[in-house]
């Protein structure tokens, strides 16, 4: 059967983006014959006036750099190209940069585009379907192998690994069905999982992968363009493949079912379609490394100016028109980048910091257009069986001796192996100096992890049935970015900071990002949908902003933000422990005698108004009591994450989800993760560490994996 749809249908797509309106069409609706024309003549003027703005950035960007070469040394040298220092300058670094800009700008635009497409999502992208995520992980392994590989090996690990990730999160996802909250949440947990060990891989391989914790971030800057012409045909394959199955994206932006009877082949459409996206991406992971969000932002932008010249959203316009719009997005980010930061800082700073910002606050823009769609909304998939109250205290006996024994294993484990009798002569002042020695830095460590572990499975607790989610936590809600932002910039802008300016700093930045994104997910009613998807959006900008200050402020030290990011009890002292102690005070007995209120807010709606209960009030004291935990667990121990989502989650399942016997039982639970974890890093690979934070996501991250699949099967 044919493929060519009726004039009138490919006219409603034309018409009509789905992906950008809040009632799309729905699957199966085959739009009636319109008699929009399609305005080509306004399509070229769009197309003129992109080009244009790029041939204006590139032309900015060539007259940008440490070298002393203006606009009028430039000039010159177009009339007489014989000047060696101005040639050398344009050959060796602005414009291999300038082409690597282009370049990935156009793959990422193209990709984004095409994935959106596939997944009818506007929050679709490589970032946020883990594409970028599962290639940087393979080009850390190769570099840690320690083998020279070819770039076009180089390049089929990437591909390889992008479509890994891709495909489990758009399986995860349904490809997309289940509604933008859940496709984040699949792609946030895998890239997370990726990410973990891709920084695991740093920690342990620093000499082998120098240099790749900024590039990391994504930069453009370039010795030669010896890898962006080895990538040209791949970006050129690429794009001529997503223009051949353009026509039959036109069509599946109708929905399955329309799609089906008009003659198209759903399934090998998504297929062929998402391995193209995943190609692009990973050419442009392997010029410049993953350079964040311009899948995301550059389709969005021009499918909302596809609203006013009808004609865009044909995808053999849309995909070229994205790709430009990348290039616009990656020059425009590093033309402020570096107009911005003067001299050599515009170098060490990767370009991909800048549009992740950008990204950031695209998706922030998007989720709040967004209605709470999916089950991830609903209370339904935070119902669990009921349990009884015998059970819920065996649990509670059960869990305690575990965290005695994970606390006693914690302090003979590590780089030097005790014995239980060397602690009893420690506790008695009997031990010897190396013993005294090793427990002075050890006890410290073992209960920094245990506190702060309790701090954060009780703040996933709260966020959890405040936001009526599951799947949420304070680490995806950007509380803990915020909290680590603060906390960074204090330590290397301050040396020699004590610790309650860090811990002030870090509750500033836990409650103030807490307040953004309350402030942003609550206008017009507070959505959680909303909530979990501004989260992202924030935490996203917040770790950027992280990496950013990192690199320019102690850009040969990043090996100690690296382990401060990644969640590790090294250096802790008693004296660390004192804000989350204090926050373990203040909030346990507010969250036990909010117990009942935050079973009914878990509910849904209406209830708790019908109720009487002061919804506003009693979300906002119970969110601040969230930031406030997070906060001082960061103080503790630095960024760790999916303690708040798998303490809570385990502890429903086992005890029921009445929050009297909840809390305890998450509390328990988060003590018991972090504290094996941080045992398990300090003593698996000693004398090297492992920090703590990366065990835990590498372990969280498949356990929220597979909630998402058991969700999974529950809709289908």
């Amino acid at each position: 059967m044919s493929t060519r749809a009726p004039r009138g249908v490919t006219e409603e797509v034309d018409r009509r983006d789905p992906l950008l309106v809040a009632d799309p069409t729905p699957a199966g609706h085959v739009p009636q014959a319109t008699t929009h024309p399609t305005h080509r003549l306004a399509v070229g003027v769009v197309f003129g006036i992109t080009v244009l703005v790029v041939l204006a950035l590139a032309a900015v960007h060539l007259t940008q750099g440490t070298a002393d070469v203006g606009v009028g040394d430039l000039l010159r040298y177009l009339v007489d190209p014989t000047d060696p220092t101005t040639g050398a300058v344009l050959v060796a670094s602005r414009v291999p940069r300038l082409l690597a800009g282009l370049l990935v700008g156009v793959a990422l635009g193209a990709a984004g585009a095409a994935l959106q497409s596939v997944a009818r999502n506007p929050l679709a992208s490589p970032d946020t379907l883990a594409v970028n995520a599962g290639a940087w992980v393979t080009v850390v392994l190769a570099a840690v192998v320690g083998i020279s590989v070819p770039f076009y090996l180089s390049g089929l690990m990437a591909f390889v690994g992008g479509l890994a990730a891709a495909g489990l999160v758009l399986v995860l996802a349904r490809g997309g069905a289940s509604g933008p909250t859940r496709l984040i949440l699949a792609g946030s947990a895998v890239a997370m999982a990726l990410n973990a060990l891709t920084m695991v891989l740093l920690v342990l391989f620093q000499q082998e992968t120098l240099g790749l914790f900024a590039w990391g971030s994504g930069s453009i800057v370039q010795s030669g363009t010896r890898s962006v012409a080895l990538a040209a045909p791949l970006v050129l394959l690429g794009l001529v493949g997503l223009l051949l199955v353009a026509h039959r994206l036109d069509l599946l932006a109708l929905g399955d079912d329309a799609a089906t009877v008009l003659g198209v082949d759903v399934r090998g459409t998504r297929v062929v379609t998402v391995v193209l996206a995943v190609l692009l991406s990973a050419a442009a992971v392997t010029v410049a490394g993953p350079v964040g969000f311009v899948g995301l932002c550059a389709p969005v932008i021009v499918r909302l100016a596809a609203r006013r010249v009808p004609g865009i959203n044909r995808h053999r316009v849309l995909v070229p028109l994205a790709g430009l719009a990348g290039v616009v997005v990656v020059l425009g980010a590093d033309v402020l980048l570096r107009a911005v930061l003067p001299g050599g800082y515009g170098v060490a700073v990767p370009t991909g910091i800048v549009t992740t910002v950008f990204g950031a606050v695209t998706l922030v823009l998007l989720a709040r257009r967004l209605r709470d769609s999916g089950p991830a909304a609903t209370a339904r998939s935070a119902r669990v069986r009921p349990r009884t109250r015998r059970r819920a205290l065996v649990v509670q006996g059960v869990l305690v001796v575990l965290v005695v024994g994970a606390a006693l294993a914690a302090l003979l484990l590590g780089d030097r192996l005790l014995l239980t009798g060397d602690v009893v002569n420690w506790m008695t002042e009997q031990a010897g100096r190396q013993v005294t020695f090793v427990l002075d830095q050890r006890v410290p460590r073992v209960l920094a992890a245990l506190l702060a572990g309790a701090a954060l499975g009780l703040a996933g607790t709260i966020v959890q049935s405040v936001a009526r989610n599951p799947l949420a936590e304070p680490g995806i809600l950007g509380i803990t970015a915020g909290a680590g932002l603060a906390a960074v910039a204090v330590v290397l802008l301050v040396p020699g900071v004590g610790i309650w300016a860090m811990s002030g700093a870090a509750v500033v930045g836990a409650l103030g990002t807490f307040a953004l994104v309350y402030a942003l997910a609550s206008r017009g009613g507070l959505s959680s949908d909303r909530l979990v998807l501004i989260g992202v959006g924030t935490s996203a900008g917040a770790t950027a902003l992280t990496a950013m200050v990192i690199v320019v402020v102690q850009p040969w030290n990043t090996n100690v933000a690296l382990t401060w990011l990644s969640g590790s009890t090294y250096g802790r002292t008693l004296d660390h422990l004192v804000p989350v102690v204090l926050a373990l005070v203040v909030v346990v007995p507010v969250a036990l005698w909010s117990r009942r209120e935050m079973d009914v807010l878990a509910l849904d709606e209406d209830t708790p108004r019908v109720l009487g209960l002061a919804l506003g009030r009693d979300r906002f004291v119970l969110l601040t009591s969230s930031a406030l935990l997070t906060a001082a667990a960061v103080c503790a121990i630095g960024v760790v994450g999916f303690v708040g989502l798998v303490a809570p989650h385990a502890a429903r399942a086992l005890v029921g989800s009445r929050h009297g016997r909840v809390v305890p039982v998450a509390m328990l639970l988060g003590a018991l993760l972090v504290s094996v974890a941080d045992t398990v890093g300090r003593a698996a690979f000693a004398p090297v560490q492992i920090p703590a934070g990366l065990t835990t996501a590498l372990i969280g991250a498949p356990y929220f994996v597979w909630l998402l699949w058991r969700g999974r099967g529950r809709e289908a």
